[in-house]
């Protein structure tokens, strides 16, 4: 019977049908199969409703309208201006400026594509016009807005917590590392790709010249209140003062104070504008959820889980092999489903398995996280392909393309968060 379930499942995603209704579908198949089989429609249908009525998943839609509103309120452009003070004529500079923002938006986000369409709209046509190539602008701001589900608060995060039963404040503290490091290998390709194709340094020493003539405060004060964005939701979070869901309400607070009074960069009509992008956004993400809460459950009832660990444990017996073919599975399944759904479904699948093999929970939500994020940037889902595509006009193919050293990248990262569980558990 689980072999109808995956393969009802496969054909509704052949033939484009939206993944929400896909999921819906999938988990009615055993019961028309089998009528006595205990999940019934009924007890679909509440699987969805009481999935998504929980409190931590307030935090989601939360994180979404507060990156959002920082994206309206051109708040990647005092970060990057602050980067880009220190790193601008440097080799690689501008491009590492690039990622190390896409790191503190994410902390702002949460959001992949969120980062790359507030990122990149304001640093592809900057960086093309100081002399950068422009497909490779476009795969590193694709590539690197990858991290916004990577440095917490990650909306990932939040529901392999819901599904694992690990502490979601734990997870956003095991991100911070691995963010980084994703970040540094990143850093080192961009450095790498400059030096070997050259800088116009004419262009960038007047560029940084009109940025650093009225000195490092000018730049500092008009972006203190962005870099303590992070600082407030997640020292909220550390500290012990606010709950995650506490805190993104806090970030959406903040995200206004800072927009409309400080910046003064968004007006009532914008903030108006800005809950209805946000309600948009996150109607579809509702559905997509409910319909993973409940076909997470009846996979869990026809005991997938012990029959994929068998399965596996069939062809590999070793933790590392394992491991592999676990990551090699994530990778693939990245590049079809959305990150939402696969987590929903999948954590419960191979928690027991990766537990069975004596890998830390918490370790293995960040392997999940990674290897999903990944698929961002990989085709044919790629979300962030498509984003950074529309916003440049360069072909998802061609962009996909002169990502690949990135991906690499991000594979490295990969290899040695996996084998090297204290990247992701020293700060616990």
């Amino acid at each position: 019977m689980l072999g109808y379930v995956f393969a009802v499942f496969a054909i509704c995603l052949a033939v484009t049908v939206p993944i929400g209704i896909t999921m819906g579908i999938s988990a009615m198949v055993p019961h028309f199969l089998n009528p006595m089989f205990p999940a019934k429609i009924e007890f679909i249908v509440r699987q969805m409703v009481g999935g998504v009525d929980s409190t931590p998943f307030i935090a989601v839609p939360l994180f979404v309208l507060s990156g959002i509103i920082m994206a309206r309120g051109g708040v990647s452009d005092k970060l990057f201006n602050m980067f880009s003070y220190f790193a601008g004529d440097k080799t690689g500079g501008l491009p590492c400026a690039v990622v190390v923002t896409c790191l503190f938006y994410g902390a702002i986000s949460g959001s992949g594509p969120a980062t790359v369409a507030a990122i990149g709209a304001m640093s592809i046509p900057l960086l093309v016009s100081l002399g950068y190539d422009k497909t490779f602008v476009t795969a590193l701001v694709a590539t690197a807005g990858g991290l916004g589900v990577i440095i917490p608060p990650s909306i990932p995060f939040i529901l392999y917590g819901l599904s694992s039963g690990v502490s979601v404040g734990a997870m956003f503290i095991a991100g911070i590392l691995p963010g980084l490091l994703i970040g540094f290998c990143l850093m080192a390709y961009a450095c790498y790709y400059c030096w070997k194709h050259g800088e116009d340094k004419e262009k960038l020493a007047a560029y940084c010249y009109e940025l650093r003539k009225n000195g490092l405060w000018h730049i500092f004060s008009k972006s203190f209140w962005a870099l303590m964005t992070p600082v407030i939701i997640l020292g909220g979070i550390y500290g012990g003062v606010t709950t995650p869901t506490e805190a993104a309400c806090v970030s959406v607070v903040y995200a206004l104070i800072v927009c409309c009074f400080v910046y003064k960069t968004m007006t009532f009509k914008d903030v108006v504008s800005a809950f209805v992008e946000a309600v948009v956004t996150y109607g579809p993400i509702t559905f997509i959820l409910a319909g993973a809460m409940a076909f997470g459950r009846v996979l869990t009832i026809m005991q997938a889980p012990q029959t994929i660990a068998m399965m596996i444990t069939g062809l590999v017996s070793s933790k590392i092999g394992i491991l592999i073919v676990i990551n090699l599975f994530l990778l693939v399944v990245g590049m079809v489903i959305d990150t939402s759904p696969a987590i929903l479904i999948l954590t419960p699948i191979l928690l027991p398995l990766v537990k069975q093999i004596g890998v830390d929970p918490i370790h293995f939500g960040i392997i999940m996280v990674v290897n999903l994020a990944i698929g961002f940037v990989t085709p044919p889902m790629g979300i962030n392909l498509f984003v950074a595509s529309s916003m440049t006009g360069i072909s998802v193919v061609t962009i996909a393309r002169k990502a690949i050293p990135f991906i690499v990248a991000f594979f490295v990262s990969l290899l040695l968060i996996t084998f090297i569980p204290a990247i992701s558990l020293a700060l616990l």
